[in-house]
């Protein structure tokens, strides 16, 4: 959620009309209707969308890669406000991401390389269908997922506050222990807390993807020094500081956040896409390679939302949630095999082979989480 808890996303392909470069747009394409497909293309240096106007109510943009890089698509609203995105998309491949948007001004966004602001182009949504959110049994769903964030956030404040706690003191070996566990409420909750600009980067940013004129902070550059060779902490305590500030502030923001049920459904795929892209290979916690706390955060991250989302799913799509069930089920049953009393065993301690069997089971569940976005749209 990387920033990408850092609540969805699916694949088409289609023909290009517009091309949209820096700041200027050309409209003549029309005004896409709500419903259809939006194609983006991304590639290392350009972000082309099909057309810069569209209707209201739930838009559906299918982007494709077709560069050399990893990239990612963000849809911004004023603020730099997350709205929507899509993390990790690899060369050649396409992704699908569905979000309800009101009559106003946006951006969309590709990020060659998953860094810096991105390529960013405007688009503008006119008229005044009724949107998603106002549907009563999505709004019942945000509700009870809104009740999960707040146990969630008040627990990841005060586990930080512990840490930090800890590292102000030098306690190495108090602060080693409290890093998995403060990390797990965050790893929970991250698609909300992506929303909020550059406070996802500043509490997880790794050291090799900070934003340009930002410093490494945060979780990662205290874990660095405390599983550095020789542990030193001493100049650590404006770093621990900034964090507990930062999370202090993302739970008051995520508490006043209204979400809404594609929002539930996108950070769930969301999750799923930082298991697969940090937590299975390793790249998330390189230090301490506790990253199986993190991977199993974001697995009960992702089921929170599908459950405060299921009464919805039954009554649209009943067999995609007997499906969810089953692969749910198998992520667990794969994961368990690695706990280690109270929490799990290293990333280090596990074999490709072991690794592999993770990441068979998170692709399996991927896919029809993929399809909740749709089924949430279908009225």
């Amino acid at each position: 959620m990387r920033a990408t808890y850092r609540v969805l996303a699916l694949v088409t392909a289609g023909s290009l009309g517009v091309s949209l470069a820096g700041c200027g747009s050309d409209d003549s394409a029309g005004t896409a209707t709500a419903g259809d497909p939006i194609t983006v293309t991304a590639t290392d240096t350009l972000c082309e969308i099909a057309t810069s106007t569209l209707d209201a109510g739930t838009s559906i943009f299918s982007i494709t890669n077709s560069g050399t890089k990893v990239n990612e698509f963000y849809i911004y609203g004023p603020g730099d406000r997350v709205l929507g995105e899509i993390e990790n998309i690899a060369p050649g491949l396409s992704r699908e991401l569905h979000v309800d948007l009101p009559a106003g001004s946006y951006e969309i966004a590709c990020k060659p390389g998953m860094i810096g602001q991105g390529i960013r182009n405007p688009i503008t949504v006119s008229g005044s269908a009724a949107p998603l959110a106002d549907d009563a049994a999505l709004k019942d769903a945000t509700t009870v997922y809104t009740r999960y964030v707040k146990s969630q956030t008040a627990a990841l404040q005060t586990k930080t506050s512990e840490f930090v706690a800890a590292v102000k003191a030098g306690d190495i070996a108090r602060a080693k222990q409290l890093y998995p566990i403060a990390r797990t409420y965050w790893e929970r909750i991250e698609p909300v807390a992506s929303v909020f600009g550059d406070l996802d980067p500043r509490i997880d940013g790794r050291e090799d993807a900070a934003p340009d004129g930002q410093t490494f902070g945060g979780f990662h550059r205290l874990e660095k020094d405390l599983w550095a060779p020789k542990p030193d902490l001493s100049k650590d305590g404006p770093i621990a500081d900034q964090l507990l500030t930062d999370v202090k502030e993302i739970v008051r923001k995520s508490n006043a956040e209204q979400l809404t049920a594609l929002q539930l459904a996108n950070g769930a795929k969301g999750l799923l896409d930082e298991v697969a892209s940090g937590k299975i290979t390793g790249e998330e916690d390189r230090y301490s390679h506790t990253d199986l706390w993190d991977f199993n955060a974001n697995i009960e991250g992702c089921q929170a939302a599908i459950a405060a989302l299921r009464p919805v799913l039954e009554k649209r799509n009943p067999a995609l949630v007997k499906t969810l069930d089953t692969e749910f089920a198998n992520v667990d049953a794969a994961l368990t095999k690695y706990r280690s009393g109270n929490g799990w065993k290293l990333h280090s301690e596990l074999s490709q082979t072991d690794l592999k069997g993770l990441s068979d089971a998170v692709n399996a569940l991927a896919e029809p989480v993929s399809k909740v976005a749709a089924a949430l749209a279908t009225r």
